[in-house]
């Protein structure tokens, strides 16, 4: 396609002014203005002629990108210009489907050794799969008269999956902790119960492991030398109902919620522990059972994919009591969901008491900072007190439910959903260190 520019059209316009004054002054002026028009499209002919030729302008094959929930990936496209005359510059956009987060649209480049190069930037906000449809390029001949654009037609997959960046750098800070959960033998008594053998007291040592008894009977000091138990089961339960599928930060909760799972199931796994997931929304929807050892993170890794968005609200009732009948052995249960309906929050503190009695349960809490800061914000219009009273209460009532859920015996962690990952871990090791699995 070849259509003329701004200058182009603005050139033009400029001339019939003159020409109609012409034409009023003389009588054959009359002919100015077509003549104006000729020398403009002459113009635009040899300005078309002497630009780069779009019939010689190629697109090398663009990787497939592997993109991530709420992560910003680059994209480039590579143009080269044929035999003949080149631009010094070119212009490109990008069709790309909205839920790939493309920005900018429009990218300029600078030709260089006849080759062009244009970078996009996506942040994808859903997982799923996405498409890349068409690249649009164009640029202008020594004139600037005329654009010549060029379209390619891409099709090109851009699935998005769950980010598996950011569990990898949570994981590797963890890993650089002097203490590693669980990969060695434990002495202190906080740190294990299951007894592992008697040894010689030493100096700093805990004096609370001595044991008495046998230190009488052999005539000196014994301590108690503890480890730490492994094997417990972990089940991550994924609330995927319409509140979870709502955004913060970027990115769903859900999406958050996922990305927390499996640095922790990472953790339990490295830890020795067992870990599993299980997703629910109006219905449980998934189940995977519980599995063993870090060559099990990558059958994790592909079931949290499989796990959906969903606009429909969440059976509190049905998928935790679903959850307690599968489960033959005490495990700890960590729920990630997000009550905003106080029907709901009711439904949920029922469903619970029974998962209650026999398991152990970790809610995980996303602080709404959308609220907090409609709250705290200072009025300036009555729309604003509005707002104000109307998230306080909210607050409030999400507060009254989970002080309601620690009374009745469950554990809780309210953290910023960028910052859940890493309190999500601190709680696990808490827990184990008080033996509380």
């Amino acid at each position: 396609m070849i259509y003329p520019t701004r200058r182009a059209v603005v050139a033009v316009a400029a001339g019939v002014p003159g020409a109609l004054v012409v034409g009023v002054l003389a009588p054959a002026g009359w002919l100015a203005g077509p003549i104006w028009i000729g020398v403009m499209l002459l113009a635009m002919a040899a300005d078309a002629l002497s630009g780069g030729s779009r019939s010689r302008l190629t697109l090398d094959e663009p990787k497939r990108p592997f993109l991530s929930v709420a992560r910003t990936a680059a994209i480039a496209f590579t143009t080269r210009f044929g035999k003949g005359p080149a631009p010094d510059r070119a212009e490109a956009a990008l069709d790309a489907d909205d839920r790939l987060g493309l920005q900018p649209r429009f990218v300029r480049a600078e030709v260089a050794d006849r080759v062009a190069a244009f970078d996009f930037s996506l942040t994808p906000e859903r997982r799923g799969e996405g498409r890349l449809h068409r690249l649009w390029v164009r640029w202008t001949g020594p004139l600037g008269l005329v654009w010549k654009q060029q379209t390619f037609t891409l099709e090109l997959d851009a699935p998005t999956g769950t980010d598996l960046q950011g569990v990898r750098e949570e994981a590797v800070k963890m890993l650089a902790r002097d203490a590693a959960i669980g990969s060695k033998t434990q002495i202190e008594r906080g740190e294990g119960s299951e007894f592992e053998a008697l040894k010689e007291f030493q100096t700093g040592m805990d004096p609370r492991a001595i044991d008495w008894k046998q230190s009488a009977r052999h005539q000196h000091l014994l301590a108690k030398e503890f480890r730490t138990e492994r094997n417990h089961h972990i089940v991550l339960a994924i609330d995927g109902g319409r509140a979870m599928c709502e955004p913060v930060g970027g990115a769903p909760k859900v999406d958050r919620a996922i990305n927390a799972g499996l640095l922790l199931a990472y953790a339990c796994l490295r830890a020795g522990d067992r870990a599993g997931f299980y997703s629910f929304d109006s219905a449980p929807r998934l189940l995977t059972g519980v599995v063993s050892g870090l060559d099990a993170f990558r059958q994790l890794q592909h079931a949290a994919g499989r796990i959906d968005y969903s606009a429909e609200e969440t059976n509190y009732t049905l998928a935790l009591n679903t959850l307690a009948a599968k489960l033959r052995r005490r495990s700890l249960v960590v729920v990630f969901t997000d009550f905003t309906d106080p029907t709901a929050a009711q439904l949920m503190l029922e469903a619970s008491a029974h998962l209650l009695r026999r398991h152990l349960v970790l809610f995980v809490v996303m602080q709404d900072e959308e609220l907090e800061a409609m709250a705290a914000a200072e009025p300036f219009e009555p729309a604003d007190i509005s707002r104000a009273v109307v998230s306080a209460s909210l607050l409030r009532e999400r507060e009254a439910v989970v002080a309601r859920l620690r009374r009745m015996g469950a554990h809780i962690v309210e953290a910023p959903a960028a910052r859940i990952g890493p309190a999500l871990i601190n709680a696990y090791v808490d827990l184990k260190r008080r033996d509380l699995l």
